[in-house]
C-alpha cells in the first residue's frame, strides 16, 4: 500500500480532504512510493488560520521563549541528522553524504536564530532635543508563506522559517510535492522541541496551494527560491496583493579561469561544483570560461577527472552522484546534449545513455561535458539543472568578464587565478550576488546573506543573514518626550514639532 504524506496543521497531522494526490517516486528505481496530498483553497484557509491564531501569542512571546525552544530544536536537528537525510536521498535521489551535507547547511540558519537576541536590538538616541529621545525597534510581520524547490527539501525550508519565527512571526510552509517528506519531519521535531501549535504549518500543494497563499490577505510575506519564470510571478503576484517578497529565481553560474590558475585545482573544482547534487542546484557551476590558450589543457583535465565519478544510488556508499528528481526532467537535461552538437559545441562526454545495473528504470544520466560552446545557444541560455557543463574560450580577462556580465542571471560567479590584482578587479567588476575567488560555490556562511543579482533575484531582499532578518521584520521609530516633573504645564503649542 502506498504511502500517504498528509499536511501538518495546528501542530498534528491532518489529512488531505481534497481528493488530489501527486505522486512521489524513488528516482533511484522510478518506482512511485509514496503519495502526497494536494490542498485545496479551504486547506490553505485552514493553514493560514491556523498560524494567524498562534500569533496571537507567539508574536507577543518572550525574547528567552522563542530562543529556548530553538536551541532545542537545533539540538534535535542534530540528533536526527541520519533520518532526515535518509528522507531527502529516497524522494530527491542525491547521495547520503550530499543529504548530510545539505542538513548541515541549514542546521547553520537554526544556529542564527538561537542568537535572535542580539539581531533584534534596537537603537536609541538621547537628548536629541530638550527631553526628546528617539527609539528605533524592529517587529514582526505576523503570517508568513515560503515556497521551496524540490533540490534541497531541508535545507531551504530552513532558510526561511528559522528566522521567520525566531522574529516572532508564524510560518506556512509549502514545499516541493516531489519531495515532501523531510518537511514533514522538520515540522514534527520543531513540535517536539516545545514549538506552539500552528506557528510552524506544512501544507502540500501545486499551484492551487500556490496561488491560495499569494492571494490570502492574512499572508503578509512570502518568500520563495526556485526557477525564473516562477520567481517572477511570485513576485509579481504577491506584490499586487500589498505583501512582502523575496523570492529567489535561476542561474547560470559562471566560473572565470585565468591562465596564471592552478589548473588542477580548477579542474577539480570545475568538476565538484558542475556535478555535484547532479548537478541540480542554483549554485552549480554550469559555465567555464577559460581564459587565453588552457582551453585544451583545461578540458583535458575536466574530462579525466569526470569520467571517474561513480554513479549510482543514493543509499549506496560507493555513489558520487545520484539520478535526477523525474524521468522527465532526465530527459528535458540529455536533450540539451543531444542538440548540442548542431549548434556548434563539441561533445567531449555524452552522459545521456547512461544506466544503473539492477536500477535501469531509473533517473539516471551520466555527466556531459560540452566544449567551444557558443552564447547563442540553448546549452548555455538556459539553465539546464543537471550534470551539464559548458566551456567557452575567451582571448582576454575583458572579455570573459563582458560574456559572463551579459548573461541575464547573476546568482553566482567565481575567478580561479593566483593573482591578487586581478581577483580584486573581479569582485568589483562582475555583475552577480556572490563572487567566489579560487572557491567555486561561494554560498555565504549563515550570517550572511544569500542571493543574487538580475533575474536571480525579485525583491529587495536576499535570504537569511541580515537581510532575512531585515525581511522577517519591519521597523518602527518612537520619539519620546517626558517633560520634567518640576515644570509647570506650559499651555498648547499648535505650531510644527520644532527639533531645536
Amino acid at each position: 500500500m502506498t504511502k500517504t504524506v498528509n499536511h501538518w496543521i495546528g501542530g498534528k497531522t491532518v489529512e488531505g480532504t481534497s481528493g488530489q494526490y501527486g505522486p512521489v517516486t524513488d528516482p533511484a528505481t522510478g518506482a512511485v512510493t509514496t503519495q502526497v496530498a494536494l490542498a485545496s483553497t479551504e486547506e490553505v484557509d485552514a493553514a493560514v488560520a491556523a498560524a494567524k491564531a498562534a500569533y496571537a501569542t507567539w508574536g507577543t512571546s518572550s525574547l528567552a521563549q522563542r530562543t529556548t525552544v530553538l536551541f532545542r530544536y537545533r539540538a534535535l536537528l542534530d540528533a536526527h541528522r541520519d533520518d532526515i537525510a535518509a528522507l531527502i536521498t529516497a524522494e530527491h535521489g542525491k547521495v547520503h553524504s550530499d543529504a548530510l551535507g545539505e542538513v548541515a547547511r541549514g542546521l547553520e540558519i537554526v544556529e542564527l536564530a538561537c542568537g535572535i537576541t542580539t539581531q533584534l536590538k534596537g537603537e536609541l538616541s538621547t537628548q536629541v532635543s530638550n527631553r526628546v529621545d528617539v527609539s528605533s525597534i524592529r517587529q514582526s510581520l505576523g503570517v508568513v508563506a515560503g515556497i521551496t524547490p524540490f533540490n534541497f527539501p531541508a535545507m531551504v525550508p530552513m532558510w526561511m522559517f528559522p528566522l521567520a519565527i525566531a522574529c516572532g512571526n508564524t510560518f506556512v510552509l509549502k514545499p516541493s510535492e516531489k519531495d515532501p517528506s523531510a518537511a514533514n519531519l522538520l515540522a514534527e521535531l520543531a513540535s517536539e522541541a516545545g514549538l506552539p501549535d500552528g506557528v510552524l504549518n506544512v501544507l502540500h500543494g501545486d499551484k492551487v496551494a500556490v496561488d491560495g497563499l499569494l492571494n490570502h490577505p492574512d499572508v503578509a510575506a512570502v518568500s520563495f527560491v526556485g526557477s525564473t519564470p516562477i520567481a517572477r510571478y511570485i513576485h509579481a503576484t504577491a506584490s499586487a496583493n500589498g505583501k512582502r517578497v523575496q523570492a529567489l529565481g535561476g542561474a547560470k553560474n559562471h566560473m572565470l579561469v585565468l591562465p596564471d590558475a592552478d589548473l588542477d585545482a580548477a579542474a577539480d573544482a570545475a568538476v565538484s561544483a558542475a556535478y555535484g547534487s547532479a548537478g541540480e542546484r542554483c549554485m552549480a557551476i554550469s559555465a567555464v570560461v577559460a581564459v587565453g590558450a588552457i582551453g585544451d589543457e583545461l578540458v583535458a583535465k575536466i574530462r579525466e577527472r569526470a569520467e571517474k565519478i561513480t554513479i549510482g544510488p543514493g543509499n549506496d556508499p560507493a555513489s558520487e552522484m545520484g539520478p535526477l528528481i523525474t524521468a522527465a526532467h532526465r530527459d528535458k537535461v540529455a536533450s540539451y546534449v543531444t542538440g548540442a552538437a548542431a549548434q556548434g559545441a563539441e561533445v567531449v562526454l555524452d552522459g545521456t545513455g547512461h544506466t544503473v545495473e539492477g536500477f535501469e528504470d531509473g533517473h539516471w544520466i551520466g555527466l556531459s561535458l560540452l566544449d567551444k560552446v557558443s552564447t547563442d545557444s540553448d546549452a548555455y541560455k538556459d539553465e539546464i539543472f543537471g550534470p551539464v557543463l559548458c566551456v567557452l574560450r575567451v582571448e582576454t580577462y575583458e572579455d570573459g568578464v563582458a560574456l559572463m556580465n551579459a548573461s541575464p542571471f547573476g546568482n553566482g560567479t567565481a575567478i580561479f587565478t593566483r593573482d591578487g590584482g586581478a581577483a580584486r578587479r573581479f569582485q568589483l567588476e562582475v555583475e552577480a550576488g556572490m563572487v567566489g575567488v579560487n572557491v567555486p560555490i561561494p554560498v555565504p556562511v549563515g550570517y550572511h546573506s544569500f542571493g543574487g543579482w538580475k533575474d536571480s533575484l525579485f525583491g529587495d531582499h536576499h535570504i537569511y543573514g541580515n537581510d532575512g532578518v531585515h525581511f522577517y521584520t519591519r521597523g518602527k521609530v518612537v520619539t519620546t518626550r517626558w517633560p520634567d516633573p518640576a515644570d509647570a504645564p506650559a499651555g498648547v503649542d499648535l505650531g510644527f514639532p520644532r527639533n531645536h
